[in-house]
């Protein structure tokens, strides 16, 4: 079998299965690679600041950060218009917000963090605790609602993640 470059894929889009703790990696439509993660602490959709659930349904890359505390760190556009549109549509939030974080996603901007519906999540590596949490036999959800996979897997997604990128979270 031949050797796959990743930085030679293209039409990459990356799907998170939180039953599953996986992330797959796609090129086109093509499985290339699947990755361990874990995820939110409390393992359902996330649906308000601080409740430490992992968002669930189509988003994209908003921002790309390559010396985070975190090792590396692709920002969601969480929340995303389905997001706001149900919170708005819940009285959750008021319309200057739904305004404000419309106008946001709109123009390709990664939304602020929402103090109703949070924010700031996204898909990153461990740092400091590498060694530690990558070589557990059994998974430990520990985010605060991000996506987390070991330093060397986010590495090696740097190449091929752009902002853009798509990525779908199933529960």
């Amino acid at each position: 079998m031949a050797f796959l470059r990743l930085d030679t894929l293209k039409n990459v889009t990356l799907q998170v299965s939180l039953s599953k703790y996986k992330l797959f990696l796609y090129s086109d439509s093509i499985l290339v690679k699947r990755y361990r993660i874990s995820a939110g602490r409390d393992n359902y959709a996330k649906r308000e600041q601080g409740d430490q659930g992992t968002p669930v349904g189509e988003y994209r890359i908003c921002f790309i950060d390559s010396s985070n505390k975190f090792h590396r760190y692709f920002r969601i556009n969480y929340p995303n218009i389905k997001d706001i549109e149900e919170a708005y549509l819940e009285r959750s939030i008021a319309s200057e917000e739904y305004d404000r974080l419309r106008e946001e996603l709109q123009r390709g901007d990664c939304p602020t963090k929402s103090p109703v519906l949070g924010g700031d999540i996204g898909i990153h590596g461990i740092g400091k605790l590498n060694s530690i949490f990558k070589n557990l036999p059994f998974i430990f959800n520990w985010t605060d609602g991000s996506i987390a996979l070991s330093d060397e897997n986010i590495d090696e997604l740097l190449s091929v993640v752009k902002k853009g990128t798509k990525i779908v979270i199933e529960k």
